[in-house]
């Protein structure tokens, strides 16, 4: 059936010399190729590093105890690993780096995140290095690699690709210009749900900026039809985003608990819940990690990342089934929506029991009721 809830969450220690690294199931960055080419190529220069997309750590882990390395993380599941190895770091975009204050930053290219958060990701590293500052930059060549480098060497100066392995490069620039200022960061577009309208507020980099998501409608239409009135109910958004779900879900008088494990998103969906007059709960959560042991759920949602591939986001939507099979109250009942070619059922079956397709359209919505005494 694969990973249990405890598993998800259970940090595994990994012996360095010097230190222990911690991992986990839904953390990047440890056995990814190109956080792998990227430790073994990256060097100490000067005394203060900062690492703006780490992870779990590994990619600038040979410069812990040769500089002082600071880490920027947005992920908590990441977070939790770094927190645990005692490396430093602290929860923040990368644009909130300190200016001028960095000899050395290293950079595994966020290219999943799309292109306009690796372009404030580039301009953050340019603008955190101090003059003749130094960038290590990894990435992958069918994830934009060329292009981010080329956007880079404009952003810096002088710069060469110092490792191939396959696919993967690392490449070494040098700060030789005074980058420009951050351009604005907020952006917002307007949607109506339900026949309501809304107003999103993001930041860059939010999973379907700009427009809300085909499956998340197709859940919400498929969750009023089941369930006429949510005045009262408690709900939970697993996997929230910037709260496509959660905002009309809060209008329709549910009390919203939404947790993300983004920290951009949370922001981002902390601001719409502000700007819209509505109320809910929103945490930063490693799936289910930031709620009390007791909390329990009349309803669950979630539309579970699965525009992107690898392990990393196969183990947060198993990990979402097993939280909901857990955090529902007897006869509570759990929404999944997913692409149709995504095998969920057999998780549903597994966990509850029992599921029924309530909608198929482009992407299918399922649903699973919480026996009593399961």
């Amino acid at each position: 059936m694969g990973l249990s809830l405890a598993e998800y969450h259970r940090l595994t220690p990994l012996p360095y010399p010097g230190g222990v690294l911690y991992v986990k199931p839904g953390a990047r960055g440890y056995r990814d190729p190109v956080y792998e080419l990227l430790q073994r190529h990256v060097a100490p220069y000067g005394g203060r590093a900062l690492d703006l997309n780490p992870g779990v750590g590994w990619g600038s882990l040979p410069l812990e105890g040769r500089m002082e390395v600071e880490r920027l993380e947005t992920s908590r599941a990441a977070f939790r690993c770094l927190e645990r190895s005692g490396l430093r770091a602290r929860l923040a975009p990368p644009w909130e780096a300190e200016e001028g204050a960095y000899d050395l930053a290293v950079l595994a290219l966020p290219a999943g995140r799309g292109s306009q958060y690796v372009a404030l990701s580039l301009l953050a590293a340019a603008r955190a290095l101090r003059p003749l500052g130094r960038v290590y930059l990894a990435g992958d060549k069918n994830k934009g690699f060329e292009r981010y480098f080329k956007e880079a060497k404009a952003l810096l100066g002088y710069g060469e690709v110092v490792a191939r392995e396959g696919a993967y490069r690392v490449a070494l620039l040098e700060k030789e210009k005074a980058p420009p200022p951050l351009p604005p960061l907020w952006q917002s577009f307007q949607a109506r749900i339900l026949g309501q309208a809304y107003t999103f507020y993001h930041l860059p980099g939010v999973f379907s900026a700009g427009r809300v998501d085909k499956a998340s409608l197709l859940l919400l239409e498929a969750l009023v039809t089941a369930v006429p009135s949510l005045k009262g109910r408690r709900v939970l958004d697993l996997g929230a985003g910037y709260g496509a779900l959660t905002l009309p879900l809060a209008r329709l008088g549910a009390e919203v608990t939404a947790v993300e494990d983004d920290l951009v998103s949370v922001l981002s969906l902390r601001r719409s819940l502000e700007e819209n007059g509505l109320e809910a709960r929103a945490l930063h959560s490693d799936v289910d990690e930031a709620l009390t042991p007791e909390e329990r759920f009349d309803i669950i949602v979630t539309n579970p990342p699965f525009h992107v591939g690898g392990a990393v986001i196969l183990d947060v939507a198993q990990a979402f089934v097993e939280a909901a099979a857990a955090r529902l109250k007897p006869g509570g009942g759990f929404f999944l929506v997913a692409n149709p070619f995504l095998k969920y059922e057999s998780l549903l079956e597994a966990r509850f029991g029992n599921f029924k397709t309530l909608l198929v359209r482009e992407y299918k919505v399922l649903f699973a009721k919480k026996e009593g005494g399961r």
